[in-house]
């Protein structure tokens, strides 16, 4: 049984930063692929950030590339996700996710039918 638990959400201001951590217990993989995703109300649930565990290859959706940052800590099994100069449209429930396997070179979002594991989100939002 995997468990990821999010933390680090709240309100921030347009052009502030956050950073969402995300927790795994319980089993891990020699070869897989955290991330985030995110879901904004009325809308799908949509990738943000993925990250290889092995090797650290990162993959971003383009609304936040540039802008987000996410990096892992292979001691403490805990993904982060910086995000900077947020933008009222980053407003949504963050998810955790992984894929129990490692990601294809090339890959430019991960999808959804991919995750093998969810957290419960965590809710960001960016408000005047």
């Amino acid at each position: 049984q995997v468990t990821l638990v999010e933390s680090g959400g709240g309100l921030a201001q347009p052009g502030d930063s956050l950073t969402l951590s995300c927790t795994v217990s319980g089993r891990t993989f020699s070869s897989w692929t955290p991330g985030w995703f995110r879901q904004s109300p009325g809308k799908e649930r949509e990738f943000v950030a993925g990250i290889r565990w092995t090797g650290g290859i990162v993959y971003y959706a383009d609304s936040v590339k540039g802008r987000f940052t996410v990096t892992r800590d292979n001691a403490k099994n805990t993904i982060y996700l910086q995000m900077n100069s947020l933008k009222p449209e980053d407003t949504a429930k963050y998810f955790c996710a992984a894929v129990s396997a490692t990601v294809p070179d090339g890959t430019l979002a991960i999808p959804e039918k991919w995750v093998n594991y969810w957290g419960q989100g965590i809710q960001v939002t960016v408000s005047a």
